[in-house]
């Protein structure tokens, strides 16, 4: 389980690094793959860094300018804190970046590598259905209009439950454990509510199939 799960935690870095050219990515081999997972955590600990500069820089403004408003008091600790957990945040994500060949390499190297490049294989080959079934489960939004990691996550899932035989609720389990890890709260229960949808639009088409195919039996 282990193993399965960082392969999809390659898969979706690596997605999210080479998503503008994905016929590349199908065919990449397992090390570019690592090293385009590494690339996207260093390049999130950096936007991360940036902001968190940024934040702390008017926060510092707002206690500073302040005088005895208490509202613009609280706002300047408010960014503080913000800066502070985003910097958390970039710590987090190199310290991963750093830690991820090592922790690959302790690991079942041969069953994440092809479990990695399987499920961005199938995700490139069956895009087109995947968003076409995830634009159907959605309410009043489209694919287009999530996040690139919060679409990511949600094809990966999609992918496992439709081509590679993964149960339901072990694709949405681990769907929503990527989003917690990479998305926000907002949106790991989003995922949560669209993959139950498919799932359930799925058991509603299985049942009308059913239904249909005993209608057209020939009567004994």
């Amino acid at each position: 389980m282990q193993a399965r799960r960082m392969a999809r935690e390659l898969a979706l870095l690596g997605l999210s690094q080479l998503s503008d050219k994905p016929g590349r990515l199908a065919s990449q081999d397992f090390e570019k793959l690592l090293l385009a997972a590494i690339q996207t955590l260093t390049a999130e600990a950096k936007d991360a860094l940036e902001t968190a500069s940024d934040e702390l820089k008017q926060g510092n403004q707002h206690l500073v300018d302040s005088g005895t408003r208490a509202s613009d008091v609280e706002k300047g600790r408010a960014m503080v804190e913000a800066a502070i957990a985003l910097t958390q945040t970039a710590i987090n994500r190199l310290a991963h970046a750093v830690e991820l060949p090592e922790f690959i390499r302790l690991s079942n190297q041969s069953e994440i590598e092809a479990f990695a490049l399987e499920l961005i294989s199938h995700t490139v080959k069956h895009k087109t259905q995947v968003d076409t079934l995830l634009d159907e489960a959605m309410v009043a939004w489209n694919l287009k209009r999530l996040p690139r990691i919060d679409r990511d996550i949600l094809r990966l899932a999609v992918v496992e439950m439709h081509y590679l035989g993964t149960p339901d609720r072990v694709a949405i389990n681990e769907a929503v454990e990527l989003a917690k890890r990479y998305s926000d709260e907002d949106s790991f229960r989003f995922i949560n509510g669209v993959l139950r949808r498919v799932v359930n639009r799925d058991a509603e088409g299985d049942a009308t199939e059913s239904s249909e195919a005993a209608a057209d039996s020939p009567v004994a």
